[in-house]
């Protein structure tokens, strides 16, 4: 039997005694956004930078992973992002808004645009933001903490 990730999740804040007063599920970008409900703090179970809800998602997935009996290296297959006070899904929002402005600046110049090196989460939300998008293609490029995508200028559609 397969456990529901909020369920995985709800045990797993209550065994390590984080604050939280239950959790909604809504979706945003082709995922599932499990938000974590608290009247404390968020930047608690935010952490610096991410670390701690980043953390909190993996220790889902690997939960899920563990019991569903998956391969390691298969948590990708787990389509669903952790989050608390709309952190996580503001990061998409600024990476969609970013994907779009930077490929209307590879129309408007008919140039190929780099954008900063990103984690593969990120890149996949500007690939995806843009698969539809008219004159441009994305790819990534480059190795390691060095990947990066090119928005380029496509003068076909």
């Amino acid at each position: 039997m397969q456990q529901e990730p909020s369920v995985i999740l709800k045990e797993l804040l209550e065994a390590a005694g984080l604050p939280h007063e239950g959790i909604s599920t809504n979706e945003l970008a082709g995922q599932t956004i499990l938000s974590i409900e608290t009247t404390a703090d968020p930047r608690m179970l935010i952490g610096p930078h991410g670390d701690t809800i980043h953390a909190i998602d993996h220790l889902v997935k690997k939960i899920l992973e563990t019991k569903s009996g998956r391969a390691e290296g298969q948590e990708r297959d787990f389509l669903f992002l952790v989050d608390v006070g709309d952190f996580r899904g503001r990061q998409i929002k600024d990476l969609q808004t970013k994907a779009l402005m930077m490929a209307e600046r590879a129309r408007s110049f008919q140039y190929d645009v780099e954008l900063t090196p990103m984690s593969a989460y990120e890149r996949l939300i500007i690939h995806t933001t843009l698969q539809d998008a008219p004159n441009v293609k994305t790819e990534s490029q480059g190795e390691g903490r060095s990947r990066r995508v090119v928005i380029k200028y496509s003068a076909e559609n």
